[in-house]
């Protein structure tokens, strides 16, 4: 049996992506879920194919406290209480610090950071009551920042950081606290990347060796619920990003920022120019919830 059978896990953005995979995982697993996202049409789908009585979908906005207060209060009074917090939910921009749309800027910021700390402080309470786990979705831009990706290197550097500070704030309350980190999954974001960015693309294809590669949902979702059983502090995907952390001195340094810097002067403006083509900073999907 699963240490996670019969455990209430609150996954945030869980209506499709590496959200939508874990939940999955899980719920074959025996745990009760409580996802939320913005698409409701996305949550009553996967709500549908789960089927059973173990899953509780909640549509609310991590930017806004109250909604996560009132979506954990749902989740407790449905299953008794919460397990483990998934903070997953997520968005990304396109464009240099001259050409993001600062809108979408404060709007990424939001819901990456302001998002993920509603959603633990709403769910915390019910964790520490349980001795449970806190998961905080970070990213593999957190050990190495890149150009045109200021606002999510930003937000993604901010919450891993958050996530080192709350596990020291916890661990004498039986909480254990991890942060994730991944590098270029098969979710609708990186796909809706790739499809609005010719620049986007041709970085990919210049990144050395696997850096450039793209790791399948499934995969990640694997390994994500083997962290989460183990109660992991990091959880890397693919496994090797684990060894950007430890080079992150090094990635940080002239000699790691020459490995990319000098395609700079060519993709930057592509992507700013590109951007004002679309007429937004954001994903198409991103821009439509937003409405």
């Amino acid at each position: 049996m699963s240490s996670l059978s019969g455990k209430v896990v609150l996954i945030t953005g869980g209506a499709n992506g590496i959200g939508a995979d874990v939940a999955r995982r899980l719920h074959s697993k025996g745990a009760n879920l409580v996802l939320t996202d913005l698409d409701k049409g996305l949550l009553d789908e996967l709500a549908a194919k789960l089927g059973g009585d173990r899953v509780l979908t909640v549509v609310a906005d991590v930017r806004d406290l109250a909604a996560m207060q009132a979506a954990v209060a749902v989740g407790v009074e449905r299953f008794g209480g919460i397990d483990v917090v998934m903070a997953n939910a997520g968005i990304a921009t396109t464009g240099s610090v001259l050409g993001v749309d600062p809108a979408a800027f404060k709007t990424l910021i939001d819901v990456n950071v302001m998002g993920v700390f509603h959603t633990v402080r709403a769910a915390l309470p019910s964790v520490i009551e349980r001795r449970g786990y806190v998961l905080i979705v970070s990213s593999a831009a957190a050990y190495a920042a890149a150009a045109g990706m200021v606002p999510y290197d930003t937000s993604k550097a901010g919450v891993e950081h958050f996530a080192n500070a709350l596990r020291m704030e916890v661990a004498h309350r039986g909480v254990a606290v991890g942060s994730a980190h991944m590098l270029w999954i098969d979710t609708p974001m990186v796909r809706e990347g790739k499809a609005d960015s010719e620049a986007f693309r041709e970085m990919l294809r210049r990144l050395p060796g696997p850096l450039g590669k793209t790791t399948s949902i499934d995969k990640c979702g694997e390994i994500f619920v083997a962290g989460i059983e183990n109660r992991k502090r990091q959880i890397n995907c693919p496994r090797f990003v684990g060894l950007l952390r430890w080079l992150k001195p090094v990635l940080s340094s002239r000699l790691g920022e020459s490995l990319t810097m000098k395609h700079v002067p060519e993709l930057l403006p592509m992507m700013d120019a590109e951007a004002v083509a679309l007429g937004r900073s954001v994903s198409a999907r991103t821009e439509a919830l937003e409405k």
